[in-house]
């Protein structure tokens, strides 16, 4: 889809071409009309073939209620088209004008203290609001009518960044919109009641009018009451999409539809999974985040972003050339490093590189943000590494359309578990999913050793060694295939704080691991969560910290692979593993790190034969990444450090890299090297 984007709309008997789209955000309407032209010629030196148009342009194209403006619009949609630059249009939504908030108030946010959200930045907006919902709508019409036919448009772009500021709103609005979200879910309030235990602290309700959101309260608020608004707020935004895709694809049903997920970092309130299925082609934004697995992160999120497209090409909206504005300290990247994060992107998937934003702002608050054309102008370091990128995608044009190949390595990433491991009134306040689920991706690059991020929708079977890591909501349908799994031949690999409740937050009794209790041959009838700075230490030379299990081996063939050696726990069992029909199921009951997971993972791996496809000098040093065609299998190697490295061993058509004079493929610092293979 993403690779052939920008032949869709080129005539009868085009012949799709498989290519990379290339582009940034682009907002004419912050520059007077003499700058646009220059913009397209620098656009066409840097290889850009693609635009997102209209984004923030709201009140602009509708200045007051009943006014239209599309002259300006126009005239960059022409100058585009004639320059063979593609669009990708904005519906215009993300934030709505003056002239909506001053007439309609009643459209903004709530927070959790009931204190309104007022304008003066961007997304300040209900996701709930009939109001803001019917003028939205009446503005995408107006677009998509206009632009139906323009021989520039190639996508539509919903909205921007859905939830990035308006996740969770506590609006009456919402509140009659949650009721009616829980009425369709649970039928009766018997069904809720149950459900929301709220014979506990007296809260059992007799008419659906008494329920409200989770807003601020005395103490902890319910727990099943606040997973099940995290659940709605992510389907009140995934109702707005699919608002505005209706009205698209009613008026250009041959157009495909997007909208770019924040696939990054700690942005958790979005189930992207679920809303995969809503658009044609995935999207995703991402900015690096300042620390020590800061490219780990890259590749994670980006590997997640393929997950969650199942596997098929996505497409990268924005990322940065250089620093953004919004960290407390924005720094600068490297030499090497704005085309490395770039083909990172492409290694895990990505058919399109696309920058926040094209030219750089003089005013407003992302002025700070870099961009492909920086304040400095055209002369400029960034500007040359950003056309040096435009012709290496150009050279790397048989890659586009292909698929990445499966590891036999998978971690699932699970958003219900995400939630609800991290609510208040637990066992620990210090849990981190995402940076638990992090630290096993780092543990495997560090072993050179290739591994998907996949959600509870993917084919589990497809992987042989299947990572968990705080599998904190298992329902039973999941915990029956997580044992359907291991007894076909899977090796699953679980921790601490998994198994312990069901889809509506209620704890398995019996004992933990509740869910996974049977399956993984062991007991435990108390937590132990450690105080910050505690550690304790393992007999395979490891160190934990977070948190520890007071475990009773129960199964018969269950091994002890590593017991605790300090602590109040020191003799008992820390890291086990069963054997379970032709698979294995293991635990792991602290937190190792990345460091105590790279050393733990080869024994737990060996039961699966798992090793690194790597020559043994660059495991560690190089990550690695496949995509394949129906002819070829196409190799990306990463160097992960700041030392040249000598890819001795690695065979293959060399697309992309630098050899030397013995025809030896050399890595250098921070760079990124793609070949060619027959694929098997």
């Amino acid at each position: 889809m993403i690779s052939t984007l920008l032949s869709l709309r080129d005539g009868a008997g085009c012949v799709p071409e498989h290519r990379f789209v290339y582009g940034a955000d682009y907002n004419p309407e912050q520059w007077p009309r003499s700058v646009w032209k220059e913009d397209v010629r620098l656009m066409r030196e840097a290889g850009v073939n693609l635009v997102s148009v209209g984004i923030f342009s709201w009140a602009h194209l509708q200045p007051t209620t009943d006014t239209w403006d599309f002259t300006w619009l126009d005239e960059v949609m022409d100058l585009l088209h004639q320059n063979d630059i593609g669009v990708d249009l904005a519906t215009a939504t993300a934030s709505p004008p003056p002239w909506l908030t001053t007439a309609h108030p009643e459209i903004l946010p709530v927070t959790v203290r009931g204190e309104t959200l007022w304008p003066g930045a961007r997304q300040h907006w209900r996701p709930t609001s009939p109001v803001f919902r019917r003028h939205a709508l009446r503005l995408v019409r107006q677009i998509a009518a206009h632009y139906a036919d323009h021989p520039a448009l190639v996508a539509w772009h919903v909205n921007n960044e859905l939830g990035c500021h308006n996740a969770y709103d506590y609006s009456d609005d919402a509140a009659r919109s949650f009721r009616f979200w829980l009425r369709e879910r649970y039928l009766t309030l018997e069904v809720l009641n149950a459900a929301w235990g709220t014979a506990f602290w007296s809260q059992r309700y007799s008419d659906w009018e008494q329920i409200l959101p989770p807003r601020l309260a005395a103490s902890h608020p319910n727990p099943t009451q606040q997973l099940d608004f995290k659940r709605f707020s992510s389907d009140c935004l995934r109702d707005h999409l699919r608002a505005e895709r209706e009205v698209l694809r009613e008026i250009t049903p041959d157009v495909p539809v997007t909208t770019n997920f924040m696939v990054m970092g700690g942005t958790k309130a979005m189930d992207y999974p679920g809303w995969a299925d809503e658009i044609d082609f995935v999207s995703n934004d991402h900015y690096l985040l300042p620390g020590p697995q800061d490219r780990d992160e890259l590749s994670f999120s980006a590997n997640l972003t393929s997950g969650i497209s199942a596997g098929r090409p996505w497409f990268l909206m924005e990322h940065s050339t250089s620093a953004v504005n919004w960290q407390p300290v924005n720094v600068a990247k490297r030499p090497g490093e704005l085309v490395r994060d770039s083909l990172l992107h492409v290694a895990h998937g990505a058919d399109a590189v696309c920058f926040f934003q094209w030219r750089q702002s003089a005013a407003g608050a992302e002025k700070y943000h870099s961009a492909m054309v920086p304040h400095a102008g055209a002369d400029s370091e960034v500007f040359r590494a950003v056309s040096e990128l435009g012709a290496t995608l150009k050279t790397l044009a048989p890659v586009a359309g292909s698929e990445r190949e499966p590891a036999r390595v998978g971690i699932l990433y699970d958003w219900p578990s995400w939630w609800a491991s991290e609510q208040d009134s637990h066992p620990t306040a210090l849990i981190d999913y995402r940076q638990e689920a992090l630290d096993w991706y780092s543990a495997l690059l560090a072993l050179g050793i290739r591994a998907d991020l996949i959600t509870c929708r993917a084919d589990l079977n497809r992987h042989q060694v299947l990572i968990a890591p705080v599998l904190h909501v298992v329902s039973t349908g999941l915990a029956k295939d997580l044992t359907r799994y291991t007894e076909q031949g899977g090796h699953l690999i679980t921790t601490y704080f998994s198994g312990i409740v069901d889809e509506n937050d209620h704890v398995w009794l019996g004992g933990y691991p509740g869910a996974l209790r049977d399956l993984l041959g062991i007991r435990i009838e108390e937590f132990g969560p450690l105080l910050p700075g505690d550690t304790v230490d393992l007999d395979n030379g490891t160190t934990g910290s977070l948190w520890t299990d007071r475990i009773t081996v129960t199964g018969p063939d269950t091994k002890v692979l590593a017991r605790y050696r300090s602590g109040a726990y020191a003799g008992r069992a820390a890291v086990t593993r069963r054997p379970a029909g032709h698979g294995s199921a293991a635990y792991i009951s602290t937190r190792l790190g990345v460091q105590g997971l790279a050393s733990l993972l080869p024994h737990l791996l060996d039961a699966a034969g798992v090793e690194s496809e790597l020559p043994r000098p660059l495991r560690g040093l190089v990550e690695i990444a496949v995509r394949r065609s129906a002819e070829s299998r196409f190799l990306f190697l990463v160097n992960r450090t700041g030392e040249t490295l000598s890819a001795c061993g690695v065979e293959g058509e060399v697309l992309f890299g630098v050899t030397d004079a013995d025809g030896i493929l050399s890595l250098r610092p921070r760079g990124v090297a793609v070949l060619r293979q027959p694929r098997p």
